[in-house]
């Protein structure tokens, strides 16, 4: 799967075609294909309309400004001389545990001291794979057994953390939605109990994404907010996303995406590589 749609935008514009109903319905096309949603689709074809762009540059150039202005960076810069958390949210099955070990790795080889929480103690395995995860990338962790309150084992973490001094808590947490009024509540008594401890400044709510997912990105990201307000995503996948618009449509932050199967295949988002990928350019 290609990441990008702007080659065959970019190929709509052959030399000499009319800017005629044919050519439009073949771009709403190609933008709806790509998940930008309607309401994207139309604003970007009517401003083709409008301006009538002469060259196939011109068409790209007029679809990253559009595009531009609706993806948001997020820069995280760990408060020196305290503790950080990071709550890291999302559905079963996007990758959250091995999205643990990749910021856990990114942060270590900055020489930051790096703690994982296994809040996650409803899935079978959980708290195994971050075991795993955890020796591997040579960190602590703070665990209880399997259905253990998932609080108590952040609130554990958090005071472990804070009195060794450790400069980032990564806290899994379950992502199970068939019983989502039950997921939520916990959710929101985990966002408190940190909330209570840590400093506003130090303290970033992030929702892993499959960047493959499409339109089901809207859905689960309007969950998570909802219940906790969150601060950014995280995209795993990220190097094989056809379906980009719906991160646009998200209208969230993003804050890094993982781009492989490794450790150290987390990158730092970058909005403007993003639109150059997108757009084939």
């Amino acid at each position: 799967m290609k990441f990008g749609f702007g080659k065959k935008i970019a190929d709509l514009f052959s030399f000499g075609r009319k800017l005629d109903e044919s050519f439009f319905e073949e771009l709403e096309d190609i933008l709806i294909e790509g998940d930008f949603g309607s309401t994207n689709t139309f604003k970007i074809s009517d401003e083709v309309k409008e301006k009538k762009p002469k060259t196939k540059e011109e068409l790209t150039d007029m679809v990253k400004t559009i595009i531009e202005n609706q993806i948001k960076p997020l820069k995280i810069d760990l408060v020196e001389g305290s503790t950080n958390v990071f709550l890291i949210l999302g559905v079963n099955g996007v990758g959250k545990t091995t999205t643990i070990a990749k910021l856990a790795t990114y942060y270590k080889n900055q020489g930051k001291s790096v703690v994982m929480a296994a809040g996650d103690t409803f899935r079978a395995g959980a708290i195994d794979q971050l075991k795993i995860h955890s020796e591997r990338c040579n960190c602590r962790i703070v665990h209880q057994a399997p259905g253990s309150d998932p609080g108590a084992v952040i609130y554990d973490a958090l005071t472990s953390g804070i009195a060794k001094k450790d400069d980032l808590i990564l806290c899994d947490t379950a992502g199970r939605l068939h019983n989502k009024e039950n997921l939520m509540k916990e959710l929101q008594k985990i966002n408190k109990i940190i909330s209570s401890r840590i400093d506003t400044n130090c303290y970033h709510k992030l929702l892993v994404l499959d960047a493959t997912t499409g339109q089901n990105i809207i859905s689960q990201v309007n969950l998570f907010n909802k219940a906790i307000d969150i601060d950014g995503l995280i995209l795993t996948k990220y190097d094989s996303s056809s379906k980009a618009g719906a991160l646009v449509q998200a209208g969230f932050p993003i804050a890094f995406v993982g781009t492989g199967e490794s450790y150290s295949d987390l990158e730092v988002f970058d909005k403007n590589k993003f639109l150059d990928q997108l757009l084939s350019l």
